[in-house]
């Protein structure tokens, strides 16, 4: 039985957390807000009473944040990770943050003579309930293969992506892929309904030709062709288009600071942002659908064919938050 110091209880992290208790893990978790933890602890963990009492709690540390600056509090702050872990214990960050602030976070734990690991994960609340999220890890081989064993409690799909902040990069990576591919087929039956194609004809077409992608066959936006889908639910979210949106965020601030063309993934960003600033960032992301169907104005503006120029450039980098001793909050 490891004993595991958990950091953040949100709507991942308390899932993640009882899975590991589950597995017969000791775990002591933390959360900013009144009764996660002790829920943790009705449930067979234990509650801290602050983070930096969950991270001095066990020889793996494990925390899920919503964003960079917060990684970096946590971590780097008076009375923060680093300086409250055991000694040699593993760090394990499962957030979603930018690359920099994930190799920043990893080279000062190195300096402190901690191994962690980034290992993001992907499969939404659903996977994370139910243990078969998939989760990408960077960080050296040897703290990857230590921490397998605990990753495997939360996850089906545990994926070694290389050096500390590839998992970030694999993350933002592939989501990047998904929003774009998710536009696009979005369009596609958009279009086919102004041309009065079927939307089950076009689906049943190009899940077998070379229109195919997850975003159509398992996912797909139109309700009926793929019964799961959470278009036939009203969009209730599975993954959240205000979710979907900050890792294309992150995708164009890497891009920014790496000097990479990524036009389509610039105007999937925007697209997104535009739904979102409609009040919709609480939706399934597939449920942009509705929008692009919406001949509204504010889809014409990103969506006419001479809005956005193929060379379309990515923001440049947000500086680093500066360093900053604040209490967790969780994702």
């Amino acid at each position: 039985m490891a004993t595991i110091g958990f950091i953040g209880l949100g709507n991942m992290g308390a899932p993640m957390a009882a899975n590991l208790v589950k597995a017969g893990q000791q775990v002591t978790g933390f959360d900013l807000l009144t009764g996660r933890a002790e829920a943790l602890a009705t449930n067979g963990g234990r509650a801290a009473a602050s983070a930096a009492d969950a991270a001095a709690a066990g020889e793996i540390v494990i925390t899920m944040l919503p964003a960079g600056p917060d990684v970096r509090s946590v971590y780097l702050g008076d009375g923060g990770v680093l300086a409250r872990a055991r000694k040699g214990a593993l760090l394990i960050d499962c957030s979603t943050i930018d690359v920099e602030t994930a190799r920043a976070v990893a080279a000062a734990a190195a300096d402190a003579r901690f191994d962690m690991l980034d290992a993001p994960v992907s499969g939404g609340v659903v996977g994370a309930e139910t243990a078969s999220l998939t989760i990408m890890v960077g960080g050296n081989v040897e703290a990857f293969e230590r921490g397998r064993p605990i990753l495997s409690a939360m996850g089906r799909t545990i994926v070694y992506a290389g050096p500390s902040g590839n998992g970030q990069a694999a993350k933002i990576c592939n989501n990047m892929i998904l929003g774009a591919s998710m536009i696009a087929v979005c369009e596609a039956f958009s279009l086919a309904e102004r041309l009065g194609l079927a939307a089950q004809t076009l689906f049943d077409i190009s899940a077998r030709s070379s229109g195919q992608c997850w975003a159509l066959t398992s996912y797909c936006p139109v309700p009926g062709p793929v019964p799961a889908s959470p278009a036939n639910r009203d969009y209730v979210a599975g993954f959240t288009a205000a979710m979907m949106l900050k890792d294309l965020r992150l995708a164009q601030q890497a891009a920014g600071a790496s000097a990479a063309a990524t036009p389509l993934g610039s105007v999937a960003a925007d697209l997104y942002q535009l739904f979102v600033d409609e009040g919709m960032g609480g939706l399934d992301f597939s449920g942009i659908y509705r929008f692009i169907r919406n001949p509204a104005a504010s889809v014409g503006e990103i969506g006419h064919p001479h809005a956005v120029t193929p060379a379309a450039t990515t923001p440049a980098p947000r500086a680093a938050p500066p360093r900053r001793a604040a209490p967790a909050r969780s994702r």
